[in-house]
């Protein structure tokens, strides 16, 4: 039998209601990154799948904290190595008292399934379990063999969890980010580089009698004013119409009401295209702080303390995994399904830098994501289930 012929009945059960029970066991498990521990949910994880007979195990970074669950499937014949993945930490919640629902409650309403995680990406982790779980009776049929990886340190920046499995995975040949959204098939991201700029003023008391004294707060708030209005004047990048972005993303500094602020220290994220990359980045980073620097006169020049870079990719649409996706995709929503690319940068954006071809988004329909009140249409899940399933017998054919 083809494998398209025998792809189409299989595709056809869903397990729906198993998918949303699992998936609301892992929402009401906290796992926001930077703020709760790890090790609850990628315990989670690694149950259901030992329950189901699919052996997982647990991957460590190098100071060997857990931070991945993975489980393998092999073929009896050589062949390429594919994945599937999905992250298990989220976003954190914000402010609880903004959400209609608990954002740890996992509640179904109208369709709807809620929850700080639900769409990105834990309800991709339950389909992607469920589909090992159905894969496995026939996998050693494969030529070749397939990777379910679910990193619980994502949403940290880290991707701690992806880093591990390519050190012991490092010639996989593509994967799919089980990313939600489903107005096309993610082929590409813009990149980041992200850097924290500590601005530096005088330590004195508030109700000083001297003049002339540079207040780190207000100096980052010019600095800010600076960030937020300068103009980003990229090349013309035809995959990346929507170009680079500037944000400032966090501010610290400063402690009670006699002390004037001597330092303060600024996060600013600058999102990539290939026209606009990192060292267009870092040459207007470091202008602004100058100017600021030269602007407030203090001790010590601002410092910027770390900083961190990925470039911006994108897929040729000739790409084996892209081509399979889009005909899972196609077939489950009975449509052509285009390949696209998304702002944000994301784990997709990793494997690329690593050379490895991956996809990056085509999931759940989904509301709020990183926002209040975060959730996913319950109905989605099918047609998610069955084009990842399509996908994965495209790449992996059984006899």
């Amino acid at each position: 039998m083809s494998v398209e012929a025998r792809s189409i009945p299989l595709a056809a059960i869903v397990p729906r209601g198993s998918i949303i029970d699992f998936a609301q066991k892992l929402i009401r498990i906290p796992s926001q990154a930077g703020i709760d521990p790890r090790e609850p949910v990628l315990n989670a994880i690694a149950d259901w799948l030992s329950a189901h007979r699919l052996e997982p195990q647990l991957l460590r970074d190098s100071g060997h904290a857990g931070v991945a669950v993975l489980a393998e499937l092999s073929g009896d014949l050589p062949g390429p190595m594919f994945c599937l993945n999905a992250c298990a930490d989220t976003a954190p919640v914000g402010a609880v008292e903004t959400w209609r629902y608990p954002p740890f409650s996992a509640c179904v309403d109208g369709g709807w399934l809620y929850g700080r995680g639900s769409a990105d990406s834990k309800i991709a982790v339950a389909v992607f379990c469920h589909l090992a779980e159905h894969l496995a009776p026939v996998a050693r049929s494969f030529g070749g063999s397939l990777s379910f990886l679910f990193d619980a340190d994502e949403h940290t920046g880290r991707f701690s969890g992806i880093k591990a499995y390519l050190q012991r995975s490092p010639n996989v040949a593509g994967v799919m980010v089980g990313y939600p959204g489903n107005y096309g098939v993610i082929v590409g991201a813009r990149g980041f580089y992200r850097v924290q700029i500590r601005v530096y003023g005088h330590a004195v008391h508030s109700g000083t009698r001297k003049t002339g004294m540079t207040n780190a707060a207000e100096k980052a708030a010019d600095l800010i004013t600076r960030f937020a209005t300068c103009e980003l004047a990229p090349s013309p990048d035809p995959d990346f119409e929507f170009g680079p972005k500037l944000t400032v993303t966090a501010v610290n500094g400063g402690s009670g009401f006699s002390t004037v602020p001597g330092s303060c220290d600024v996060n600013v994220d600058v999102r990539l295209t290939r026209t606009f990359g990192s060292a267009n980045a870092r040459d207007l980073v470091s202008r602004i702080v100058r100017e600021n620097n030269h602007a407030f006169p203090s001790p010590r020049a601002n410092a910027i303390l770390s900083e961190e870079t990925i470039p911006a990719y994108r897929l040729s649409d000739d790409s084996r995994i892209v081509r399979a996706l889009r005909a899972g995709a196609g077939q489950a929503m009975a449509r052509n399904v285009p390949a696209v690319v998304c702002g944000p940068s994301n784990a997709g954006n990793v494997f690329a830098a690593a050379g490895i071809d991956a996809t990056c988004g085509f999931g759940v329909t989904y509301k709020g994501i990183h926002g209040v009140d975060e959730c996913l249409d319950v109905e989605s899940i099918d047609m998610v289930y069955r084009a990842y399933l399509h996908a994965v017998h495209t790449l992996l054919p059984t006899s």
